[in-house]
């Protein structure tokens, strides 16, 4: 940081000229983060409602593959449109999105739906930080970055409410209806609140074959789920799979680069943290989704409570963050270890206690599945990106987000499978007592291993020193 910068305070940023700006900015953050819990929230009362038991797991995979082609088209789209006419574009896709959920007859229609949503909300999210840079001075940027990071933790809050308000009212389909309205008002408040941006006039190539194969690789594990045949699920994993591997490869070709050149090599600290990266992100995925209807079904909790019972993963997760931000580089490579042992020990607290104990018990153990990311995802950032390859270092911190959104994807296909696997998809209390034992079980192996890896980048930073 500067020092002009280190002497600017937060009333500089928030005078008249920039509350606008910087309220809208913010909020396109919010209304894409917000929507995770949100649906999570909902999403009972949604199956209740049009069925699709079976695909549960899919508006959550569909959002979050969708986010993730969005993020990698925003450069294209902003040298084409300009970064305020495509911020204003992603609002509105995103509302479009929601009130094709709020209308759905069927769980087909609300994935749709979702994937529109998703789409927007990427845009939203990435393009927000672009504008950061075409609306104020740079003696701003770090406390308007901090805002905006700041609107994924005020999402804990606003996320479960808005869907729980709803849903505890039978009606789920209102809070879909009251997002599309937001948005709606966002993308007609930013046109005038934002600075009018031009086009750059070049045209940066969209990776389309990349995202191509990371879709296919999520889609495929997520047909796993419903397909009913052993070779068919044993040939789609398989798939998803080998799609995962021909979009690393293909990355590790190209001129301009998704990730790393050394991504996911156990050889590198860049690797070996985005390994970790991963791993956390996919133990971290079935909390959002099947969690709240576990609530619900087994301890009779109203939507609205069961949200907030999940938002405390959330709140964990921000309140740990902060707490360890400042250890030493001793404590630090112990949180690469000590943080993954946590998920572990709270997955396996809700596997115990969800089918067995009661709802007030459940709560410390969800809010140490969160803690234990807070615990360990900043140092793990840190190592992807001190340890990047000369020029690479801007590759390496975007690969950080990029990774932990297809973890998501992934996780929550892997989880659809195996709850369905558990009889889950029947909706009998008896199938889903299973599996709300078998599905945060099985995330318990993807815990360990990213303890065995943090080990593992612990050891490769101390032989690099």
């Amino acid at each position: 940081m500067s020092p002009e910068a280190s002497q600017v305070g937060w009333a500089t940023l928030l005078k008249p000229a920039w509350f606008q700006p910087l309220v809208v900015l913010v909020g396109g953050v919010l209304l894409h983060s917000m929507n995770v819990l949100m649906l999570a929230t909902v999403l009972p009362s949604v199956v209740e409602d049009v069925g699709g038991a079976a695909l549960m797991s899919w508006p959550t995979t569909a959002f979050l593959a969708s986010s993730i082609v969005a993020a990698t088209c925003t450069g294209y789209l902003t040298a084409v449109v300009g970064a305020r006419n495509a911020f204003c574009a992603g609002a509105l896709i995103f509302g479009i999105g929601a009130l094709s959920c709020a209308v759905a007859p069927s769980i087909g229609h609300v994935i749709a739906g979702r994937f529109v949503q998703g789409f927007g909300g990427g845009l939203l999210a990435a393009i927000a930080y672009v504008l950061v840079r075409n609306t104020f001075p740079d003696t701003v940027w770090a406390r308007a970055f901090a805002l905006l990071s700041g609107a994924w933790s005020m999402s804990v809050l606003i996320g479960p409410l808005l869907g729980g308000v709803f849903a505890r009212h039978g009606n789920w389909r209102g809070a879909f209806f009251s997002v599309a309205v937001i948005a709606a008002v966002l993308a007609v408040v930013a046109l005038r609140a934002l600075p009018k941006t031009l086009s750059s006039g070049g045209r940066p190539r969209v990776p389309g074959l990349r995202i191509a194969f990371v879709c296919a690789a999520i889609a495929a594990m997520s047909l796993t789920a419903i397909a009913e045949q052993p070779l068919l699920k044993g040939g789609l994993f398989v798939a998803a799979l080998a799609a995962l591997f021909l979009a690393l490869r293909v990355d590790r070709r190209a001129k301009v680069r998704l990730l790393p050149s050394d991504a996911f090599s156990l050889l590198s600290s860049t690797g070996a943290g985005l390994w970790l990266a991963l791993l956390v992100s996919v133990a971290y995925s079935p909390l959002q989704i099947f969690v709240p209807i576990f609530l619900q079904v087994l301890h009779g909790l109203d939507p609205l409570v069961a949200g907030y019972m999940v938002a405390g993963a959330s709140m964990g997760w921000t309140t740990v963050s902060l707490v360890v931000a400042g250890f030493s580089p001793r404590w630090s490579d112990r949180m690469l270890v000590a943080g993954p042992l946590m998920m572990g020990a709270g997955l396996l607290g809700i596997a115990v206690l969800t089918p067995l104990g009661s709802a007030a018990a459940l709560f410390p153990a969800i809010a140490l599945v969160g803690a234990g990311v807070g615990a360990c995802w900043a140092f793990t950032a840190r190592r992807v990106m001190v340890g990047a390859r000369p020029g690479e270092g801007d590759v390496a911190a975007s690969s950080v987000a990029t990774v932990q959104q297809t973890g998501f994807a992934l996780g929550a296909a892997i989880a659809g499978l195996v709850a369905n696997a558990a009889g889950f998809s029947a909706l009998s209390k008896s199938g889903i007592a299973d599996a709300a034992l078998w599905v945060p079980t099985s995330f318990i192996a993807a815990a360990a291993g990213a303890a065995i890896v943090g080990r593992h980048l612990i050891f490769l930073s101390r032989r690099a020193a």
